[in-house]
């Protein structure tokens, strides 16, 4: 990989080393991004390259923070992929270690993957202020995607995260202009529909009567149990179920019927049918287990 041999060749000590090589084989990758660099950017990277030798992890910071900083304003494919050949082995590096640290065996490369994937999504938050920002700023992204993923774990099996190690700050999901655009379109809609069910709900509710609306506003307002519920109307449980029962097949009924012959799209979910079935069932079985868990 290029990391490698960059690493390799530019190590302090190997000035006499064959720099040309792997410089050249940088230089190449650089020119080949002239329609996507500045040509000021793309002469000052070249500088690096061909200045005077420096430890290889210096030259990779200063370079590597230099095509981030491109890649933030231009999001230029060619440059990302040099971001990557640069820097994925000793990212690698870091990210298996991290892993080890909490006894994780999944495998580094996929969270690697993760890793650039935040790297390609986030550019607006790296600051090129420093030489070392990109080295600096990644290691934060190992960091927490390494935490997210044993989060992830532990939603199938418990996954204990040291506490020093959580994230200070919430995670937030960024969005683009237009998501955020649809999202409230979505949600207005869905407010629309809902306001437009219970409408519906409260008109079929008020036609039932005193005794049944009593009823339901118990159980399901007041969330009293069916027990209780029988004690205030004054009336026997398997009675108070039935008026229930009854009570709610006619709302549905009558909300099946608004819509019938619409669109799919404009159709309940359920079948009112299928779900009052369910429910007479279900009045059935709960009769026992009132009368011994109350």
């Amino acid at each position: 990989m290029l990391d490698a041999d960059f690493q390799r060749q530019t190590r302090p000590g190997a000035a006499e080393a064959p720099r040309g090589v792997v410089g050249g084989s940088v230089r190449e990758r650089l020119a080949a991004l002239r329609d996507e660099l500045p040509a000021q950017e793309l002469a000052r990277m070249l500088a690096l390259v061909e200045g005077p030798a420096r430890p290889a992890e210096s030259l990779r910071d200063a370079l590597s923070t230099r095509l981030m900083d491109s890649f933030r304003c231009t999001s230029g494919r060619g440059t990302f992929g040099l971001l990557y050949d640069l820097n994925s082995e000793h990212l690698l590096v870091q990210v298996a270690h991290c892993l080890r640290r909490y006894g994780s065996k999944s495998d580094p490369r996929d969270v690697l993957q993760e890793v650039f994937f935040n790297v390609y999504r986030y550019p607006h938050r790296f600051n090129a202020e420093r030489e070392d920002a990109f080295r600096v700023w990644t290691a934060m992204i190992v960091r927490n995607t390494v935490l997210k993923h044993l989060r992830a774990q532990g939603r199938a099996g418990r996954h204990e995260v040291a506490f020093e190690d959580l994230a200070e700050q919430p995670e937030t999901r960024a969005q683009r202009p237009e998501e955020g655009l649809v999202d409230q379109e979505a949600q207005a809609e869905c407010g629309r529909v809902y306001l437009t069910y219970l409408h519906l709900y409260l008109r079929f509710y008020s036609m039932l009567g005193p005794r049944e609306r009593a009823a339901i506003h118990m159980v399901e307002v007041e969330e009293l149990s069916y027990r209780g519920a029988a004690e205030r109307l004054g009336i026997k449980l398997e009675n108070l179920k039935m008026v229930i029962f009854r009570a709610r097949r006619k709302i549905h009924r009558a909300m099946q019927s608004v819509f019938e012959g619409q669109p799919a799209e404009c159709r309940p979910a359920r079948d009112p049918r299928a779900t009052l079935a369910g429910e007479a069932g279900a009045s059935s079985r709960n009769g026992a287990e009132d009368d011994h868990g109350e």
